[in-house]
């Protein structure tokens, strides 16, 4: 049966994600493992699932609003799509019931966590010191930065599933400076569409997937991305990044040390 519980964290989650373009895999996947118990590796594998289909709808309506640059989706993925491929053959190659295996993905996990926290929280004083130099980038320099962007973010998402929001939104920002805000986040979701469904098949292939957890997020997750989605634009984000910064500091930090 379908849980309400996991139902309602669903929810709030895909609002979020909706809203920021963050919080997908940062928040659901240490949510699942520190306060439902899940293992690791199933975590990740449903919660990857789960952040594909639920970001369809959010790239659904973003599109809608022409808030998603394709060209730039199209850069990402042709980086993204071949790591997450290289890893997912890595992790079939170790198993996942492996000595350590288990122990990776949780560090990897609380590294990307603490990794987003320092992209959300130290965003505009990276901007202010990387962007000039972006902007003195032509535009095939630009292309293959973003190529190589999509590798580390297709290798740190099937790992972890944490990546593609916060450090994709905050790399993104300082490649595109001229690019407005809400269309970043539009682009930087239809990105994760097809890496995070590549790396959830990965996953289900590999045996790492709870359907019934998958169908009770899902249940929440759909209208809330709909509707974070939505009012994306009249988000407080001065509210907003410092509170899911402290928290995926704290989360992050847990599951390394």
């Amino acid at each position: 049966m379908i849980d309400p519980l996991y139902t309602a964290s669903g929810f709030a989650v895909g609002a979020l994600v909706g809203f920021t373009g963050v919080g997908g895999g940062s928040l659901m996947t240490p949510l699942l493992v520190l306060l439902f118990g899940v293992h690791p590796t199933t975590a990740v594998g449903t919660d990857l699932l789960y952040a594909g289909v639920t970001k369809i709808t959010g790239s659904a309506v973003h599109g809608l609003n022409g808030a998603i640059d394709w060209r730039v989706a199209r850069r990402l993925a042709s980086g993204s799509i071949p790591g997450a491929a290289a890893t997912l053959m890595t992790l079939s190659h170790l198993g996942l019931d492996a000595k350590g295996t288990s122990a990776a993905i949780t560090t990897t996990l609380g590294i990307a966590l603490i990794l987003t926290a320092v992209a959300l929280v130290f965003r505009r004083r990276l901007l202010a010191k990387v962007v000039p130099f972006f902007e003195r980038r032509n535009d095939r320099e630009i292309a293959g930065l973003t190529i190589v962007l999509g590798a580390v973010l297709g290798v740190l998402v099937s790992l972890s599933s944490v990546g593609a929001g916060a450090i994709g939104v905050t790399a993104l920002l300082m490649l595109y400076p001229k690019m407005p805000t809400v269309r970043i986040v539009g682009t930087d979701i239809a990105h994760a569409v097809p890496l995070t469904l590549l790396a959830g098949i990965g996953h289900w292939w590999l045996g790492s997937v709870d359907w019934l957890l998958l169908v009770s997020l899902l249940s929440g997750s759909i209208p809330g991305i709909a509707i974070g989605s939505h009012f994306a634009s009249m988000v407080p984000d001065a509210v907003l990044r410092p509170l899911l910064a402290g928290t995926l500091a704290l989360v992050g930090g847990k599951l390394v040390f």
